[in-house]
């Protein structure tokens, strides 16, 4: 059996926010947009992975959620602690000029880890955790 990982979910709060980061900053390709009412779901990927795609959903259009669970997710995205994604790259420090110079949220500067790999993180408009891992 082959099973690979076609897509991931991350929440957003603001489509246009999302985009500027993941495709303006990040240089993700835009695969998708899809609007519904006020709400988008935005396909993003990188152009050399046209197989693997993260999917930027509203971060409360989940049928069913109660008014408590939606405060729920919004408190815990300002916080940072509701979702978050491992990406990677070959230069590190290119990258984390790159989203410091476009004020992309630091919460880690580049560093090597005692696990054995050098990474940073940031944040991104909604409050996603993003660690960004070198590869060697």
């Amino acid at each position: 059996m082959d099973v690979t990982i076609h897509s991931s979910f991350l929440p957003h709060t603001d489509p246009e926010a999302s985009l500027a980061f993941y495709r303006d900053l990040l240089g993700f390709e835009v695969r998708m947009n899809v609007k519904y009412g006020e709400m988008a779901w935005i396909t993003v990927g990188p152009p050399n992975q046209p197989d693997t795609a993260i999917v930027l959903a509203p971060a409360t259009a989940t049928p069913g959620l109660t008014d408590d669970e939606r405060r729920t997710i919004n408190e815990m995205m300002a916080k940072g602690t509701y979702a978050g994604i491992n990406l990677a790259t070959k230069d590190l420090d290119a990258l984390f000029a790159k989203l410091e110079a476009g004020n992309a949220e630091v919460v880690q500067e580049p560093v090597d880890q005692p696990y054995g790999v050098r990474d940073c993180s940031f944040r991104d408009p909604a409050g996603n955790l993003l660690r960004i891992q070198e590869l060697r």
